[in-house]
């Protein structure tokens, strides 16, 4: 993650179930659904200003971080989600054993 996103903090909306990063005055988001101790990642989206810039990976990087420190195990219906596990296969810890698809993580 670039340094200029460490400090920026992650917000989980109850409201439009999505994980918000607000970068230069726009909002990165991943829609979710949250059902017990499980957290579905359907959806990442960025504006076009921020694209190419890292907003997206770090925007991940965060969902996933918030996911393990609440306890709460991760469906990554997201391509892009699912693409940053498997490229990143250390964060395969926190995948719910129900996902199918886990064996091509």
């Amino acid at each position: 993650m670039k340094q200029e996103y460490i400090d920026l903090d992650i917000v989980k909306n109850l409201i439009t179930n999505r994980f918000e990063l607000e970068v230069n005055g726009f909002t990165a988001f991943i829609d979710f659904k949250e059902s017990g101790s499980v957290i579905k990642l359907i959806h990442t989206e960025t504006a076009p200003e921020l694209a190419g810039l890292g907003v997206a990976k770090a925007l991940i990087l965060k969902t996933l971080k918030y996911i393990e420190q609440n306890n709460f195990t991760l469906m990554p219906i997201c391509p892009l989600v699912f693409a940053y596990i498997k490229k990143n296969s250390e964060w395969k810890r926190i995948v719910d054993a129900n996902f199918v698809g886990i064996e091509n993580l």
